[in-house]
């Protein structure tokens, strides 16, 4: 709920909050609802994306692992961060801190 709690700051420096979760788009769409999340959350079911940013079962669950890329807007990956668990989550400050 960070995220949320923060969108319209990330919004304001010009950056946007976009997740990514291994699950079908229908079910990603009822959890987004019943938390009240209001930024994008895509979906990922085949786990391609997250296969391809290198955090796909990394924690052995069979999901992405928690992290942030931060992409500029010429498309490059400027800055990331891994989780070493699922509850090792960045605090909005940290990723503030990291917006080009």
């Amino acid at each position: 709920m960070e995220l949320q709690n923060h969108y319209e700051d990330f919004q304001s420096a010009g950056a946007e909050v976009v997740a990514l979760v291994v699950s079908s788009p229908s079910s990603v769409a009822e959890v987004q609802q019943s938390i009240g999340v209001y930024y994008p959350v895509l979906a990922d079911p085949d786990h391609q994306v997250s296969e391809s940013y290198d955090v796909y079962n990394l924690l052995g669950d069979g999901v992405a692992a928690p992290a942030v890329f931060i992409i500029d807007s010429t498309g490059q990956i400027v800055w990331h961060y891994v989780g070493a668990n699922a509850q090792d989550r960045l605090s909005a400050e940290t990723i503030f801190d990291h917006l080009p």
